[in-house]
């Protein structure tokens, strides 16, 4: 018997780290992907190359800052911005070379907007190599930048370690229900539970601080983000209900419909991690805004 549970130990562990290795890989990739994530660079100024980090992404506290860095002052340039989606023309901003920290940063800031405001720009740069255009004209022109109000912590911390709690439990689940099936109901309903608080709970109140709607998915709106998390929500639902409430008093394994349903959900769930965070999400009406409509009542659900 103890050689047995050994084994099972043994077992657990192993598939802990192929859960946690799956999870590492998923929270990657949506660090590297999605419209909210820095758009990452470099500039080849003299024999170095410097790192840039510009945003795409900002709190309504303020105009979002736009910096690239500037060794010695050597390179200048021009911020161009306009309102999205609009068919406004380019406003041009002339970027000043400023410290901060001992760097040279050449810096210009973007206007201040309300929540679920979008701004795309570019830069123009001067450089001891010659002019720099950021991004690259002919692939993604400009760069799209959304504004958001403030999450308190206490609110964002919780629904983002929840996520990836589901994440990581979810699949181990799934390693469960293929490998060691005396486990997968406890981690498959432990799953459910997690992502019900992270997702169902936190995550629309994390969305009404932030763009002023508990939830803009269906059947209101084609919010992606919330679309994703309702379908991966259903999905463990079903396979939890296949999968039952009580564990078997003879204690043998789960039967295998609820296991199939768990590989299958845990299959959605890693297809909806590899769809990037926020897309087709709230957006600022700025025709609606100039007919003097209130900032909140001009937020669109991700429709368009």
């Amino acid at each position: 018997m103890s050689e047995k549970r050994s084994r099972g130990g043994a077992k657990g562990f192993i598939l802990w780290a192929i859960a946690v290795v799956l999870m590492a890989g998923a929270y990657a990739y949506q660090k590297r992907t999605g419209p909210t994530h820095p758009m990452k660079g470099s500039l080849r100024v003299g024999d170095a190359d410097v790192r840039y980090e510009l945003l795409r992404s900002h709190e309504t506290t303020g105009g979002a800052p736009i910096a690239v860095p500037s060794p010695d002052g050597k390179v200048t340039g021009v911020l161009h911005w306009k309102n999205y989606p609009t068919k406004d023309s380019f406003t041009a901003v002339p970027m000043a070379v400023e410290k901060s920290d001992g760097e040279s940063l050449l810096q210009a800031a973007l206007p201040q907007r309300p929540a679920a405001g979008k701004i795309e720009y570019y830069l123009e740069l001067t450089t001891p190599g010659g002019p720099v255009r950021i991004p690259e004209a002919g692939g993604e022109n400009e760069i799209l930048l959304r504004y958001k109000d403030p999450v308190p912590g206490s609110i964002l911390w919780p629904h983002i370690l929840a996520m990836f709690f589901t994440m990581l439990i979810g699949m181990r689940a799934g390693l469960s229900a293929l490998f060691q099936p005396s486990t997968v109901k406890r981690y498959s309903w432990t799953t459910l539970i997690i992502m019900s608080t992270g997702g169902l709970v936190l995550g629309p109140i994390v969305q009404k601080y932030a763009f002023g709607a508990y939830w803009t998915g269906f059947p209101w709106g084609y919010d992606l983000t919330d679309n994703k998390l309702l379908i991966m929500w259903v999905v463990w639902l079903i396979a939890c209900v296949w999968m039952g409430g009580k564990p078997r008093a003879d204690g043998k394994k789960s039967g295998g419909l609820g296991r199939v349903g768990v590989i299958l959900a845990s299959v959605v769930m890693v297809a909806v991690y590899l769809i990037p965070h926020s897309m087709q999400g709230s957006e600022l009406d700025y025709e609606k805004l100039e007919q003097g409509v209130d900032p909140k009542a001009a937020i669109g659900t991700g429709d368009k």
